[in-house]
């Protein structure tokens, strides 16, 4: 009797059903706010072709009329999964080619093993491979734009971080904050900063090393949260939010270490090394030749067969890991093209140009620091609708950027604005499919991942908000 009158604790909804209710809640507004849209032309901003707002050309558009009849209905929220998963085909498939592939490069035991080894010569070193790795991501994110090549690391980091005695949690705080905290702290990302710049007509990169300095301490401040999170769960394994989910999950990611001596074969070495030469092609074409995810996800392909036959797996037993390995990255795959069904719901009902139009209107007239604080805000709004970095600046920027020079504030300071609003809110937005990916693979929920990256999140804007109004006051 006393364990049935216990209040049942209230728990965020499975990752699928806050998805369909976001789903439904966008429909919903698209009864509730004026449809209507910019015009619209392409440019090119250092060697990326956008198709951008023209500023003052906002009009509505009838809910019923030529448009067709924009108000989205059941029939609409059925078929947006669906149409959802058609418009994120790209990503989709790359999740499972390369969830494939590490199926077959996991049952070789080589990346097992090698796990163990390191874990073993690290001892009580371990934790120095997060700050090590954040630097890494996080300049990768900064930088050149780091963010889905990670999804294939996602599975690889868990495995170490559980060799290492942390959870699975710090392996998602390593990969997905140090890759984003390196958005927030853009300093040349090309689908970021430079896009926006460029759409705001800013020459150069002016800022540049107020750009440094931001990215320096975010990066720190991230850094040392992450160590703060992995040292307690090392030390009390069971105060950690996913503990009950690494005991089931665990031998999914790695075999239990028995003691015994780890023996490397010839063949376990090849492997390795080309797992190590995968990386570094991929680095080096993201950087020299301008890869995304089919060449990315071509040679985690071609690692994945070259494991198989180093190996010496049969045809057939290449192709079970392989269906076994893209069924365990199916949840995540799925979950993606979901998220992606928000933004079809939003489109199809015309109502994103009328938030945008909306809330430039909110921000004329306001003094440079409260400007750039409603701006950060006003950012974190747009992104739960246009999670992308490169679609946000190619969709705000024409509009609000003008505003600047109405009140004699520099363009940096609304690009600034922008960066940090689009980084700050895909930590916690449940539509980002980098971060959606991780946490499927994971088998951590939603809501876990909130309630830990939320002790984080304030601290975060609080130093966003300051520096976007020291951009203000800088000058170009």
């Amino acid at each position: 009797m006393e364990a049935t009158n216990k209040k049942k604790k209230w728990a965020l909804p499975h990752s699928y059903t806050l998805i369909f209710f976001i789903i439904i809640l966008m429909a919903a507004l698209t009864w509730i706010i004026p449809s209507g849209q910019f015009k619209r032309e392409e440019t090119t901003v250092n060697g990326i072709t956008k198709t951008v707002i023209v500023p003052g050309t906002y009009h509505t558009v009838p809910k019923s009329g030529e448009a067709g009849d924009l108000k989205q209905g059941i029939p609409q929220i059925l078929s947006a999964p669906m149409q959802g998963v058609i418009n994120a085909v790209d990503v989709v498939s790359f999740v499972l080619i390369v969830g494939g592939a590490f199926g077959i490069i996991l049952n070789t035991g080589a990346i097992d093993r090698a796990l163990l080894a390191l874990a073993r010569r690290l001892k009580n070193r371990g934790i120095l491979v997060i700050p090590i790795s954040m630097v890494i991501f996080s300049l990768g994110g900064s930088t050149f734009g780091m963010s889905e090549e990670i999804i294939p690391l996602y599975t690889i980091f868990i495995s170490l971080m559980f060799a290492l005695g942390f959870d699975s949690l710090t392996a998602i705080l390593i990969l997905f904050l140090g890759t984003q905290i390196g958005y927030v702290g853009s300093t040349t990302n090309p689908f970021s900063v430079l896009i926006a710049q460029g759409v705001s007509g800013i020459q150069g990169n002016p800022q540049l090393w107020l750009r440094s300095i931001e990215w320096l301490v975010f990066t720190g401040v991230s850094i040392g949260f992450t160590m703060w999170y992995a040292h307690r769960v090392k030390k009390h394994p069971e105060k950690s939010i996913v503990f009950n989910n690494d005991l089931i999950n665990r031998p999914l990611f790695l075999k239990e270490d028995t003691g015994e001596e780890v023996h490397f074969s010839l063949r376990d070495k090849l492997i390795i090394i080309g797992f190590v030469v995968t990386l570094g092609l991929i680095v080096w074409g993201i950087l020299a030749k301008g890869w995304y995810m089919t060449e990315i996800g071509a040679l985690f392909l071609a690692l994945g067969l070259f494991a198989g036959i180093v190996s010496r797996m049969s045809q057939k037993q290449m192709a079970e890991n392989f269906v076994k390995g893209c069924s365990e990255f199916v949840y995540a795959a799925v979950i993606i093209g979901l998220a992606r069904g928000i933004l079809v719901i939003a489109e199809n009902g015309m109502i994103i140009d009328s938030i945008l139009n909306y809330l430039s209107g909110l921000l004329r007239g306001l003094p440079s620091y409260l400007f750039t604080t409603i701006m950060l805000l006003v950012h974190n709004l747009i992104t739960f609708f246009v999670p992308s970095s490169s679609g946000e600046a190619a969709l705000t920027m024409p509009v609000l950027a003008p505003l600047g020079d109405l009140i004699g504030i520099n363009r940096e300071a609304i690009v600034t604005s922008y960066q940090f609003g689009n980084g700050l809110t895909n930590l916690i937005s449940p539509t980002g499919g980098v971060l959606l990916a991780g946490l499927a693979i994971a088998r951590i929920n939603f809501g876990q991942w909130l309630k830990v990256i939320m002790k984080l999140f304030p601290v975060l804007w609080i130093i966003a908000a300051i520096f976007a109004a020291l951009s203000a006051y800088a000058g170009m």
